[in-house]
């Protein structure tokens, strides 16, 4: 079995990540997960999270805030609506966006905006934590 896999992150303004990798981490909707070479082909949707990239020289670590994720046992490609890297990460806007989710949070008033609020926090906090490891 290979000890690298190809990882391929596509963002709608550029590829974000072209490489080989030891294993890649992520949120999922079933919770954070890694994925080595090897692995059984799967599909799966992103939640806001880290995303760590395991390269055979160091790792990497990036904000990911949705898309979609497909596995093959040599590839893993990731569709990404939202994926940044540390430094492009504006602390000062997403604290803004935290407070403002957590206001929300506070007076929601149906279950759309709880939904829509909740997101809102987690992509502040998912931003706040991965630029404060630049």
């Amino acid at each position: 079995m290979a000890d690298t896999m190809h990882l391929s992150i596509i963002a709608p303004d550029r590829i974000f990540y072209e490489g080989d990798v030891t294993m890649v981490e992520f949120r999922s909707t079933d919770g954070y997960r890694g994925v080595y070479p090897g692995h059984v082909a799967e599909t799966c949707i992103l939640q806001p999270g880290k995303l760590v990239i395991h390269e055979k020289e160091g790792t990497k670590m990036a904000a990911l805030h949705s898309g979609f994720l497909e596995i093959s046992p040599s590839e893993v490609r990731v569709l990404a609506e939202i994926v940044e890297w540390p430094e492009e990460i504006d602390v000062e806007r997403a604290n803004k966006a935290k407070e403002h989710a957590q206001r929300q949070l506070a007076r929601y008033h149906s279950d759309m905006n709880l939904m829509r609020a909740e997101l809102a926090l987690q992509r502040a906090l998912v931003r706040i934590d991965i630029a404060g490891k630049k």
